[in-house]
């Protein structure tokens, strides 16, 4: 049986020895007063929670699935119960706007708690996981009538959101969406049409279920420029805002899948459904981006807890399983063999889940600090720096996470040999489970196209001049510090060479487009590279100073020890990536479609 224990003392590392987020907060007038003790009972709170309440639950749900029956859907054995606690609890409200019921605190505090709740049971996760994106597009969108409508009970968790995008003839390719919007001469509009691969679109959690979903009036231009979003509910909220009528949309089926078994991923029939149109009409894409972006970063947040969950239980393994001797000679003589984890290849297998982990936690505990600077910042250059780096640095966190992610559980599994296969130690489970994030809201393929053609040669590098900067700065200050060379000679020269490469890639696109959708995908794992070198520099930094400062604390020894893994055998590949970048476009486009 597959084992979870939240790691609070790297959360703890990344939050108060790296981030030093009191301090940081301390700018933010809304999240003055937080401290770390506070800050700190809360993570224990939902550690306890996630383990005890709802990694039990994991299996079970991957074992029983959801049951579909006359357009109902029932959660595993288990799951009701545990939302009910979620919600009694006050876990939805944790930093949702106090207008609206909520406890008004820091997103990076959501992000922590939803790392814990992904490492205990992804599929439970995302039932309520897309309500806290449909609350920040009403947020932003909603009209006054709507926040208060559906705002407190997103908050209280009463009801759940979705996003209803995929068609079953589009996914990505959103301007090719056919749900049709015809106003109803008695308020808001009818909306008529099938969505496909909805998370969460129909349950027996809570009482209301809300949809925010893309469509089409009559009049609307063709593509993207001609979509809407409307808000459409499960059942009518009353005139108290309270669960009315039966609205006209059922699920028609749920998907059979490789992972995830225990949420639903609904097929959504409109039939004349009654909706509300949420934002400007023909730009309910720019309002569902605030969903979709929050979205990708809490995929990249899935794969971030499910590689945390296999690499505790592949450690536990390794150091328990006894194998052959260590090359250098026995290291339990007392025991017929030696525990597996003293052979080179599995501490490489370790080493590189570990890595990623860390890594990933750092960067993505750092954007959730900068989307409250981007919110709630006095200063509106700050919120509009905060704003930038979030924007350029999303298609990173999910792409480049859910690729190391599916890779971790993949050698977590490995390191099991045989029993990894087996599905009562779970690891074959968190592999399935992990594959799905490299596909979901966008696949990272498209991740990478974004970054590269929207965020980075749009604006003419602009966004990444400014993270380069940042970057840049830490390596100055490490001048006089030749114990830190090891770190940021590789990143300096790496970062010049990305800054080489973005112009090369430009000028080769202004002459074949096709040499941008060649070099996307190398070029994210590229600038997923520079970030998270930048980050295990920076640990590397704050582990030397505490370990000279005479702290016996082994966390930092092996922090340190990690950054210097990290670089030896993971940052290589940026290399590989940048020449692969360079080969071009021709051996992908030489081939005929015939000839494949």
């Amino acid at each position: 049986m597959p084992q979870y224990t939240p790691p609070f003392n790297d959360i703890q590392f990344v939050l108060h020895d790296l981030l030093q987020v009191e301090r940081g907060l301390k700018s933010i007038p809304a999240h003055a007063d937080l401290d770390a003790i506070t800050l700190d009972a809360i993570l224990e709170e939902a550690g306890k929670f996630a383990s005890e309440v709802v990694f039990p639950l994991n299996q079970v749900g991957d074992r029983e699935g959801c049951t579909f029956k006359d357009g109902v859907v029932t959660t595993p054995t288990g799951f009701k119960e545990a939302y009910r606690r979620y919600v009694e609890t006050g876990w939805p409200s944790l930093s949702c706007d106090p207008e609206y019921g909520g406890q008004g605190l820091p997103e990076l505090v959501n992000t922590a708690v939803m790392e814990m709740f992904n490492s205990a049971n992804q599929a439970w996760t995302m039932y309520p996981g897309l309500s806290h994106g449909a609350y920040e597009a009403l947020i932003a969108h909603g009209t006054p009538e709507q926040k208060q409508v559906y705002l407190p009970r997103l908050v209280a968790g009463e009801w759940t959101g979705t996003m209803c995008l995929t068609e079953a003839h589009c996914g990505t390719d959103l301007g090719l969406v056919k749900t049709r919007a015809v106003a109803d001469p008695g308020g808001g509009y009818r909306l008529t049409g099938t969505k496909i691969f909805i998370s969460a679109g129909e349950h027996d959690m809570a009482e209301n279920i809300v949809h925010l979903v893309l469509a089409r009036l009559p009049d609307a231009p063709p593509g993207t420029k001609g979509i809407s979003m409307f808000v459409v509910p499960k059942f009518i909220p009353d005139a108290a805002g309270r669960v009315g009528e039966r609205n006209a949309v059922q699920c028609g089926s749920i998907e059979h899948k490789m992972g995830i078994h225990g949420n639903a991923t609904c097929v959504i029939n409109l039939d004349g459904a009654q909706g509300w149109m949420v934002g400007e009409p023909n730009r309910g894409l720019n309002a569902m981006f605030v969903m979709m972006n929050g979205a990708r970063i809490g995929v990249g947040m899935q794969s971030l807890g499910l590689a945390e969950a296999a690499y505790q239980n592949a450690r536990a393994y390794a150091r328990e399983r006894l194998q052959m001797r260590s090359l250098s000679g026995p290291k339990a003589p007392d025991k017929p063999a030696d525990p597996i984890i003293v052979h080179p290849d599995v501490r490489r297998m370790l080493l590189t889940q570990k890595a990623y982990i860390e890594a990933a936690r750092a960067f993505t505990y750092w954007i959730g600090l900068n989307i409250d600077i981007e919110q709630r910042h006095p200063d509106e250059q700050a919120r509009r720096e905060a704003a930038d780096l979030v924007s350029l640095l999303t298609p990173v966190l999910k792409g480049f996470i859910t690729d190391n992610g599916y890779e971790s559980t993949t050698l977590a599994m490995q390191v099991f040999g045989g029993h990894g296969y087996i599905t009562e130690n779970g690891m074959e489970q968190f592999v399935r489970d992990a594959r799905i994030n490299m596909i979901y809201e966008g696949t990272n393929t498209v991740q990478a196209l974004d970054l590269l053609a929207r965020k980075v040669l749009a604006d003419q590098g602009r966004k990444l001049i400014k993270l380069g900067g940042l970057i840049q700065g830490f390596i100055q200050a490490q001048s006089e510090r030749p114990a830190m060379r090891e770190f940021v000679d590789p990143l300096a020269e790496l970062l010049g060479e990305v800054h080489k490469l973005t112009v090369e890639i430009g000028r080769k696109a202004m002459q074949d487009p096709e040499e941008v959708g060649a070099a996307a995908t190398p070029f994210l794992r590229v600038i997923g590279h520079v970030v998270f070198a930048w980050f295990w520099a920076r640990m590397a930094r704050v582990a030397m100073d505490r370990i000279e400062a005479g702290e016996a604390d082994p966390v930092y020894r092996s922090k340190l020890a990690t950054a210097r893994f990290y670089y030896a055998r993971l940052l290589p590949e940026a290399q590989f990536r940048i020449r692969e970048i360079r080969t071009g476009a021709g051996s992908l486009m030489a081939l005929e479609e015939r000839e494949f």
